[in-house]
């Protein structure tokens, strides 16, 4: 079933069904758009955008949300957490008159919450360990071990300092175990390439 989104492209922000997704909203555009969104079903696209071409040409695959959360400041902006419903596949660009961009997207159906199996999630708790040490984080691994294998993945597939070619694999991979083990390639990739600005996986 195809659907009309209005949508936010932001290179490095992803948002995952299920998951939760902090924006400040300043750009009076995209004040514009949650205006609407709020004015109409709170739904929003979130998207990556593939280069910084202006208007930028955008991925194929994003993920709707609605504002499950809203702040209005006195001067416009807004802060409002977006609740992940579903990705979305864009058929076309529509030609409108609003100053923010809209589409035509098919919604996937949204599944069941998976689960790894014990060893890979062990295999990703230690590789997260590894990979935050080595860039100098402070984790409460405590909390981060009570977190369920959804919010454990797609949560570090979020935070993740990665490329944005590497953050749009995640959100398109197929399922949660494809994601963990990409989320652990990464991790090594970027571990090995620390402090080099060239180190991309395309």
């Amino acid at each position: 079933m195809s659907t009309r989104i209005s949508v936010f492209p932001l290179p490095g922000a992803l948002l995952f069904p299920r998951m939760h997704l902090p924006l400040h909203i300043f750009e009076p555009r995209y004040r514009a758009m949650v205006t609407d969104s709020l004015a109409r079903d709170r739904r929003i696209g979130m998207i990556q955008p593939r280069d910084t071409n202006e208007p930028p040409t955008l991925f194929d695959v994003g993920c709707i949300g609605r504002i499950a959360d809203v702040e209005a400041h006195d001067d416009g902006r807004f802060d409002i957490i977006l609740e992940g419903l579903a990705r979305f596949t864009v058929l076309r660009e529509l030609d409108v008159a609003t100053p923010f961009r809209q589409i035509e997207a098919e919604l996937e159906p949204v599944g069941t919450s998976e689960i790894l199996s014990l060893a890979e999630r062990a295999s990703l708790e230690r590789e997260s360990r590894r990979f935050a040490d080595m860039q100098g984080y402070a984790v409460d691994w405590e909390a981060v071990s009570r977190l369920d294998d959804e919010a454990l993945v797609n949560g570090i597939a979020q935070i993740a300092p990665f490329d944005v070619a590497s953050k749009q694999a995640l959100l398109e991979a197929d399922g949660l175990s494809d994601r963990a083990e990409l989320i652990m390639q990464l991790m090594q990739f970027y571990g090995r390439h620390d402090g080099d600005d060239s180190a991309t996986l395309q």
